[in-house]
């Protein structure tokens, strides 16, 4: 366990990446999903109002920075129209979802489910890029993937008490994110279609 203060080292390394991220979406080197990125600022959202309700504390602000920075790469989006990735209606059932996982967090009012439903609002948002990922890796930048892994370690490395509320989002963040990682700059997904095809 090391100190709270490193969050904010976390938080900083977080937005860093999402910057990078943005920059490359402004260059048309990237092309965000519209979908995901708005969802994935909406459900950190959320979930940093219900550990603030729960009393996280300063670990707290590492789900702020997961919400944050989507914020900025959504923004970048718009901003190039080199930067569009045309939505499928597979986008809008999972962003349906995610919103049915906030709509029931609203009607809980409890903080616990509030983390466990973000945490399924967010892997729905997750979902189209996931697949994107997997079939185009090339549309994607992967330094807001491997600075999310870190923010996320070290929070997992600043929790206390190993509560859902505490070390929920983080350590789906850092999960999710491996994926993303392994996706993107490993092309996984491109691999294995290539496996199957020679085996086929």
């Amino acid at each position: 366990m090391i100190s709270d203060k490193f969050v904010i080292l976390g938080v900083l390394i977080q937005l860093w990446g999402c910057l990078v991220y943005a920059k490359d979406t402004i260059n048309g080197e990237t092309k965000p999903n519209r979908v995901t990125w708005f969802l994935w600022f909406l459900a950190p959202t959320v979930a940093f109002a219900a550990e603030i309700n729960k009393g996280v504390g300063f670990l707290s602000l590492m789900t702020l920075s997961v919400g944050l920075g989507p914020l900025i790469v959504l923004v970048a989006s718009f901003a190039s129209k080199k930067a569009y990735w045309k939505l499928h209606w597979t986008d809008y059932l999972c962003g349906a979802l995610s919103l049915v996982g906030i709509i029931l967090w609203a009607t809980y009012r409890d903080a616990n489910f509030a983390i466990v439903f973000s945490i399924i609002a967010d892997l729905s948002a997750a979902a189209p890029t996931l697949v994107k990922s997997f079939n185009h890796p090339e549309t994607e930048s992967v330094e807001a993937y491997w600075v999310a892994i870190v923010n996320a370690g070290i929070a997992l490395l600043v929790v206390k008490t190993w509560t859902v509320a505490q070390y929920g989002f983080p350590i789906y963040i850092f999960l999710v994110n491996i994926a993303f990682v392994l996706l993107i700059k490993y092309k996984v997904g491109v691999r294995l279609t290539e496996t199957r095809a020679k085996n086929a």
